[in-house]
């Protein structure tokens, strides 16, 4: 058994949010119009593969399909140049009036560039162009060794933390 910590962090203005700026003029994010679980599905094979990103391994391409048709999932994807960068997922939840970072991250060719920072904020005032309570995620001690602190550096603050025991 291997005992993973996990943490959820929440922003709830965006006055708290410690805005960074862009790391250089080739870098852009641009939101999906439409769609593309093949997209969705490289960033989190790519991106999950180091930091064992399981759940989503077995969906189906139409478990992909269903997921993204679904009009409060959105997803934003980060380029240098014309190559793909990052990207993130939000989930809008119309009962709570709140966004979700649902998955978020760099390749392994763009970190420590300060992408990641610029990602998260970007994410982060993305949520509150709506009139929202917050915006939250949640990461554990198996994500990316800076998540943490990219998390806390931006102005999100940690409401809940937990362990979880999964299987080796």
């Amino acid at each position: 058994m291997i005992e993973i910590f996990r943490q959820y962090l929440e922003i709830k203005s965006l006055n708290e949010l410690n805005d960074v700026k862009k790391p250089d003029e080739k870098c852009k994010i641009e939101i999906l119009e439409n769609p593309d679980f093949q997209l969705n599905k490289f960033f989190y094979k790519q991106i999950g593969k180091n930091h064992r990103w399981i759940d989503r391994l077995s969906w189906t391409d139409q478990n992909w399909r269903s997921y993204l048709d679904n009009k409060n999932v959105k997803t934003f994807i980060l380029k240098h140049d014309q190559e793909l960068a990052g990207y993130f997922e939000q989930i809008f939840n119309t009962e709570k009036n709140e966004y979700e970072i649902a998955y978020f991250g760099i390749l392994t060719e763009f970190r420590n560039k300060k992408y990641g920072s610029y990602l998260l904020a970007y994410a982060i005032k993305s949520c509150f162009k709506k009139h929202i309570n917050r915006v939250w995620v949640h990461t554990c001690s198996l994500d990316h060794k800076n998540a943490i602190s990219n998390y806390l550096s931006r102005g999100m603050k940690v409401f809940k933390k937990d362990i979880i025991k999964i299987s080796a």
